[in-house]
Order: structure tokens, then sequence, then C-alpha cells
């Protein structure tokens, strides 16, 4: 469900949103431009779904090892 909302905002800010972003456009570029500032994920579900991916993890997994070998081996 969508709500409308009304915003002010400098003229020049309004003339650039226009023509770069174009007419009828700007109310979905600035939904998504604040989207991730405002509605967060249900991370945890997001986390054991990515966990499930067997092919993921092991990359991870291969990543993780390798990056750690370099550091062991780095001089302080």
């Amino acid at each position: 469900m969508q709500k409308k909302l009304t915003i002010t905002v400098d003229e020049k800010i309004y003339e650039g949103l226009y023509k770069i972003i174009g007419p009828r456009k700007i109310s979905k570029f600035v939904e998504e431009l604040v989207r991730p500032h405002v509605v967060h994920p249900n991370l945890e579900s997001a986390y054991a779904q990515m966990a499930k991916d067997k092919k993921r993890e092991d990359e991870a997994l291969e990543w993780a090892e390798t990056t750690f070998k370099d550091i062991a081996h780095e001089k302080r």
C-alpha cells in the first residue's frame, strides 16, 4: 500500500530532479534512496537462508581460510 507524502525542496533541487530523473519518476527515485535507511530487513532470517546455500558457504569458508593463512605469515 502506498501513502502520499508532500515534501518541500529547494527550487534548484526540484529542477535537477525533474531534468535528470524525469517527470513522474521522482517519487520512485526518492523511495529507493530512502528505503535502506528506514526499512530494516529481518537479518536473522536472511542469514539463515544464506547459510543453506552450500556452494556459497563453501566459497566463503575457502576465502576465510586463505585470508587467515595470509595474515598468519605477516610480520608485525
